[in-house]
């Protein structure tokens, strides 16, 4: 039998070749969780049923938190949908774009809405920003909420790339 070979995926190759991939603390930055519906609680997304898991895969949807501060107090806390992976890495990173409940926004050409359901685990109709990717560690990572399904994801990645396209 032989093993398999890890390698990147031509998404990841070329992100990272174009450096786009910023760093999940100017998520926070960017999208104060303090503006979402869930306000950066954890009790306000988990669900009772929720599982702690040490593996995530690609179109799991995840709440992230931020960063230890040095006084070692959490950073805001925020949903991601991990798109891709980058399993040559260490620590493994996971590449993720963020999840917003500003519905209002999908006219946007970067924002694809994401409307609730039970196996996202999306309490309410959400957008996905598809204009930026975001490396998260499985440290930053709290737990899972749902998942979506692979075209989805491929839905997010081609809107990537079309947004980028011009850029390049």
């Amino acid at each position: 039998m032989r093993k398999k070979k890890n390698t990147l995926s031509d998404f990841l190759r070329q992100i990272y070749n174009f450096q786009e991939v910023k760093d999940v603390k100017e998520a926070f930055i960017s999208y104060p969780a303090e503006e979402e519906w869930h306000q950066g609680k954890i009790e306000n997304v988990m669900a009772e049923d929720s599982e702690e898991y040490s593996v995530y895969e690609i179109g799991d949807i995840v709440f992230v938190s931020n960063y230890e501060y040095e006084n070692k107090t959490k950073g805001s806390n925020h949903l991601f949908v991990i798109i891709d992976k980058n399993n040559m890495a260490v620590p493994i990173q996971n590449i993720g774009m963020l999840i917003s409940s500003k519905v209002e926004k999908a006219k946007y050409e970067a924002n694809q809405l994401l409307t609730k359901s039970k196996k996202n685990g999306l309490k309410k109709d959400s957008i996905v920003k598809t204009d930026v990717v975001y490396k998260i560690l499985n440290s930053q990572i709290l737990f899972q909420v749902g998942s979506i399904d692979q075209d989805t994801v491929k839905l997010y990645k081609d809107s990537y790339n079309l947004l980028r396209a011009p850029l390049r």
